[in-house]
């Protein structure tokens, strides 16, 4: 059975290198391994800042935008009610001097009736006057006698009724 014996014997250089190994592992690993897992997770937080500073600035940028976009909205509103305002204000404007030129017109036109008015009654004492001159000589050389004042405004007035009313 010595051949057994063998079987089961410890190999103590391979023990050795297997805590040569582990002691390896270890150093490396405190020494390589933390400092650059250190390294990364900084990194990795850095560009994560990085992106979230991109994302809030996109964000921004976007909520910018969109105040622009009301101001300028706003704008248009604005200069729209402007000019609405203001063609009230020339059509209220217009009317108002159409209105003060057809009122300058009636006022003339009737100005020019109460002339044409008092031209006519003007016109028709004068023809009465006239008229009344014209059959005063008649009367006298027809009748050539002298009436009196009385008679001769009778018949000055019968003449006058009966050629008002031809």
């Amino acid at each position: 059975m010595e051949g057994n014996t063998n079987f089961v014997s410890i190999d103590w250089t391979l023990l050795f290198q297997w805590g040569n190994l582990l002691i390896l592992y270890l150093i490396v690993k405190h020494f390589l391994f933390s400092p650059i897992q250190k390294m990364i997770a900084q990194r990795q937080n850095e560009v994560k800042a990085i992106y979230d500073d991109a994302e809030k600035a996109q964000q921004d940028a976007m909520q910018m935008k969109e105040e622009y976009t009301r101001h300028l909205e706003n704008a248009k509103d604005e200069a729209n009610e402007i000019l609405k305002n203001a063609n009230k204000k020339a059509v209220l404007r217009s009317e108002e001097i159409i209105r003060e030129a057809q009122e300058k017109a009636q006022n003339i036109v009737s100005r020019a009736d109460v002339q044409i008015e008092m031209e006519k009654r003007r016109a028709f004492e004068e023809v009465k006057k006239d008229i009344s001159d014209i059959a005063l000589l008649a009367a006298s050389k027809v009748v050539e006698r002298e009436l009196s004042s009385e008679e001769h405004q009778k018949l000055i007035g019968e003449f006058i009724d009966h050629v008002g009313d031809c």
